[in-house]
């Protein structure tokens, strides 16, 4: 089968967004704006032409690195397959550019980036831990039951999950990111933000 492999160069539009299926497989997505620059000889400078919108689809470890590496605003370039969904809405026929994302990783040509190695992905494969291992395929995501869902919706889909509870090893995370004295926002009634 022949699929159409992009590499995108563009800014995180959104927050990442993170969602278990209700197999327990973690997804996170996120809005990808790229916008072309073009030098105008009449204008004797560079100019911005249009931007391109698509949704980043990332799926298990990718999906828990992307919330632990990404925020909105930061230069990325994404690589992966290209997939346009069309759909239609009463008389109306509606499309949306997508990319199933294989890499994503911060455009070091406009900044600085540190890498931290994931636990246990320099004995293996790059990425993928040993299956049963926290974040393997089956043990879930570190803090996680395999097969446990994220948000009141439990199985009801990856897509009624996004924008609802967060995990607490997730919050974690952007609690180490963020500078001292910044929250990273409410917690849950109920919940302390860590695993429990």
């Amino acid at each position: 089968m022949n699929e159409t492999q992009v590499t995108v160069i563009g800014n995180v539009a959104t927050e990442v967004t993170y969602a278990q299926t209700p197999g327990g497989v973690p997804v996170a997505n996120f809005r990808l704006a790229s916008t072309e620059r073009r030098y105008d000889r009449a204008r004797d400078g560079w100019v911005d032409g249009e931007t391109q919108w698509m949704t980043v689809t990332a799926w298990r470890t990718l999906a828990g690195h992307l919330i632990d590496s990404l925020s909105k605003g930061d230069p990325v370039v994404v690589s992966g397959r290209l997939r346009v969904r069309e759909w239609t809405e009463g008389e109306v026929r509606r499309s949306r550019v997508e990319i199933d994302a294989r890499s994503v990783g911060h455009d070091l040509s406009r900044g600085t980036a540190r890498f931290s190695w994931a636990p246990g992905a320099r004995n293996g494969s790059p990425g993928v831990p040993p299956e049963g291992s926290a974040g393997g395929p089956a043990g879930g995501l570190p803090g996680r039951a395999a097969g446990a869902a994220v948000g009141p919706e439990g199985a009801a889909g990856a897509s009624a999950a996004f924008g609802e509870a967060v995990p607490g090893w997730i919050v974690d995370a952007l609690r180490g990111r963020r500078p001292a004295g910044a929250g990273v926002g409410a917690v849950a009634e109920g919940e302390s933000g860590g695993d429990a």
